[in-house]
């Protein structure tokens, strides 16, 4: 089945493109979810139309996500969590805390936009990179310190 893409949807193309997928892919997920649109002759005229306003939204969106990634070069989050022996985290840090913690500093970024290349196990200085707007990233430090010290972690982590 063809359908239009309304949205980005990740490893499948971006809003306005035209995709062939399998029938109940589209019927059970990108439709309902408002992702894609069936593509029938009336709907890909209307894409043509929609393309132009499309292009000048995706250019304002490209702008938001630039400036924002130049905020959150600035960014620094501190993240306390009870550390034991060797600088080893009683669990780990996780992508919903980061998230939390950019909100507490003003940024609405959803927690499932970060990109934790590995766990957080360890104390230390990490630069966690964030999905924006399509191939826009943001990338900002994260200070996992322990909750006995409230200072700055002085070696990087690895």
């Amino acid at each position: 089945m063809n359908v239009i893409l309304a949205k980005d949807v990740e490893k499948l193309g971006k809003a306005g493109e035209v995709v062939r997928v399998k029938d109940g892919y589209a019927r059970n997920y990108l439709i309902p979810q408002g992702y894609a649109l069936v593509a029938n002759e009336k709907s890909v005229k209307q894409l043509e139309f929609n393309k132009r306003m499309i292009e000048k939204k995706i250019n304002v969106e490209l702008a938001k996500a630039n400036d924002l990634a130049s905020k959150l070069a600035a960014c620094e989050i501190k993240i306390s969590k009870k550390v034991g022996d060797e600088g080893k985290l009683f669990g780990s840090v996780t992508s919903r805390e980061i998230g939390d913690a950019l909100k507490e500093k003003g940024f609405e970024i959803d927690h499932r936009d970060l990109v934790l290349d590995t766990n957080i196990k360890k104390s230390g200085v990490y630069e966690v990179e964030v999905k924006l707007f399509r191939e826009v990233r943001g990338v900002f430090k994260l200070f996992v310190v322990s909750e006995d010290s409230e200072e700055a972690p002085v070696q990087a982590a690895e």
